[in-house]
């Protein structure tokens, strides 16, 4: 098997880890262009001491740490004040403390093969880690919609959300009922699934309610390939079930600190 071979399947998850990084699709998506291309220039020079995913991302992690993309790329025409913000929040924050939570929490690597990836210890990772959360959970709390329709997994994401300080406002199990509960009151942070009890679409109902106003959202699913197709403008967090309660956790935190609702005042 090629290497592009092996590649391939870990893409989709690199340009979510890419997203989430940087706090931009355009920008994610440019480093991970520009690791594929480092790739196929010299495909020698590729990790071959690791598995060829923890090699991926640690070759992205050496484009992404050595270069400034976002200085040469154009400021999209579309981008909005909301985007604008999460990059400047971004570039405010320890990038050593981000990596190894979105690493750890959201792409599911372990602390050694994160240290792997970030060339550190094993044991400097879970230190990193706990200082992302600190500096994450200064932001202000949040009043959440989940859009849900298995009852179980619908209070287990309610217990996590509840757990972390914030508040619910309601739980949906269809389209319609998502679009009255957040038009009734206002979310400042949605985790939607994809396929809803009476077969309508949870990516739907987002964007009803992103059609009346702006929110930060997580979609939780079981099928992450109708969401991850480059075909349009992609979600910055997805999580795939089964999920780990740590996941959740961090993906909501990172989400309500890119979210200009959340900038202290």
């Amino acid at each position: 098997m090629s290497l592009g071979q092996q590649l391939y399947p870990h893409l989709p998850f690199l340009r979510r880890y890419a997203r989430a990084l940087t706090g931009s699709q355009m920008h994610g998506d440019a480093y991970v262009r520009a690791t594929l291309e480092a790739i196929v220039a010299a495909p020698e020079e590729f990790p071959a001491d690791v598995d060829v995913r923890i090699g991926l991302y640690r070759t992205f992690g050496a484009i992404w740490s050595s270069t400034h993309l976002e200085d040469d790329l154009e400021v999209a025409a579309d981008e909005d004040t909301q985007q604008a913000l999460a990059r400047a929040r971004l570039a405010r924050m320890t990038p050593l403390p981000r990596q190894a939570l979105l690493l750890t929490s959201m792409e599911g690597f372990s602390s050694q093969e994160t240290g792997e990836i970030m060339g550190i210890e094993a044991s400097e990772v879970d230190g990193l880690v706990n200082e992302a959360m600190r500096e994450i959970d200064r932001q202000t709390r949040a009043d959440v919609l989940i859009i849900e329709d298995e009852p179980i997994i619908a209070m287990d994401i309610e217990t996590i959300v509840r757990d972390m300080g914030h508040d619910i406002t309601g739980i949906a199990v269809t389209r319609d009922e998502a679009v009255q509960m957040a038009m009734s009151r206002r979310p400042g942070l949605v985790l939607a699934d994809i396929q809803l009890a009476d077969d309508s679409s949870g990516i739907d109902a987002v964007k009803d309610i992103l059609a009346q106003f702006n929110v930060p959202v997580i979609f939780i699913t079981a099928f992450p390939e109708r969401l991850l197709t480059g075909e349009r403008p992609e979600p910055t967090f997805l999580i795939t079930k089964p999920f780990q309660r740590q996941t959740v956790k961090a993906a909501i935190s990172q989400a309500l600190f890119l979210d200009i609702a959340t900038s202290p005042a």
